[in-house]
């Protein structure tokens, strides 16, 4: 009878009987498997599943479920931008059955997996639109232009808009659905499922939003532009889409007569950043300053275990800091 295999799946296919003059050679082949499987953490029939950072890690373990096997490149409290694929992570990807990345975020991870032999690469700013954001946000110059996306100026932070994202969950169902056949049913379940949450989220953000003292808020990097863009803010970056640059002195000092006279309350700062530039802002302006996570990584500081928590906090941070009526 013929078994119908998705690619690359490893199947365990060790008969439970055996006859005494192959024991031997049973012994044999038994070792070398368990040898393979000791070696590459595989060899249980799920999908192989490597994923740049935490937002793509988040889609495929939503909608695998107990089907796939999921690797983030990232470390947990390491910053996605700064990421270098080492050798050890290149042989991962070779091993993989998908790679799920998003092109133009972290450059190592591109050049490894257009590199690698992988078999299927589901590149996540291909599945909706990229927009330009960082050199000038909500209509707002941030004094900076920086080449960050998978076209010139792209902003690659669609995550943070859960429209854009349910758009990528739908695509990164498809991928799933057809590199391994075998479990397309559950795949379609759980990715509308995953998109239902989404559609939760937004309809959260549209409501506690709508209706605010304010629509202007700062942070120190120009993450969050799909953001306010699809809720009717405002996103002013003390540095431009890349959250190492330093603010150049004009910058600082617009950012200081907008905070008075948009009556801004807050300097948002980041869990895998430095607070300083935020703090010394603030500090100068009589701002507070509270946390909005760009949710690249879940680590201990994290207001959440996942994303759809930490979401819901950066909704409550931003309704403090504008001011919900």
């Amino acid at each position: 009878m013929n078994v119908r295999r998705s690619p690359r799946l490893r199947r365990r296919l060790i008969s439970t009987t055996a006859v005494a003059g192959t024991a031997a050679l049973g012994v044999a082949l038994l070792s070398a498997c368990s040898s393979s499987t000791a070696a590459d953490g595989k060899g249980d029939g799920k999908l192989d599943v490597v994923a740049s950072f935490y937002p793509m890690q988040y889609l495929a373990e939503q909608i695998g479920g107990d089907h796939v096997a999921v690797t983030n490149l990232t470390e947990p409290g390491q910053e996605p931008h700064d990421l270098e694929v080492s050798a050890q992570q290149r042989g991962r990807l070779e091993e993989a059955d998908v790679a799920l990345y998003l092109k133009g975020l972290q450059p190592s991870v591109d050049e490894a997996i257009s590199q690698s032999g992988i078999g299927t690469k589901v590149d996540a700013a291909s599945l909706t639109h990229l927009e330009k954001h960082g050199s000038e946000v909500g209509g707002h110059a941030d004094g900076h232009d920086h080449d960050h996306g998978s076209e010139a100026g792209a902003d690659p932070h669609i995550w943070l808009d859960p429209v854009k994202y349910a758009e990528v969950a739908e695509g990164v169902g498809t991928a799933l659905r057809k590199a391994d056949p075998d479990h397309a049913a559950l795949y379609r379940k759980n990715t509308a499922a995953l998109v239902g949450k989404l559609d939760g989220l937004d309809k959260k953000y549209a409501d506690g939003l709508g209706n605010t003292r304010s629509k202007v808020f700062i942070t120190t990097h120009a993450a969050f532009g799909y953001l306010a863009e699809r809720y009717g803010l405002t996103e002013e970056a003390i540095s431009g889409l890349d959250p190492e640059s330093e603010p150049s002195a004009a910058r600082v000092r617009d950012l200081q007569k907008m905070a008075k006279a948009d009556g801004v309350t807050t300097v948002f700062y980041e869990t895998l950043v430095s607070d300083r530039t935020a703090k010394t802002l603030a500090g100068d302006t009589g701002l507070r300053t509270a946390v909005l996570d760009p949710i690249e990584g879940i680590t201990d500081a994290s207001r959440g275990d996942d994303y759809l928590a930490v979401m819901e906090s950066n909704l409550t941070a931003l309704q403090k800091a504008l001011g919900t009526k």
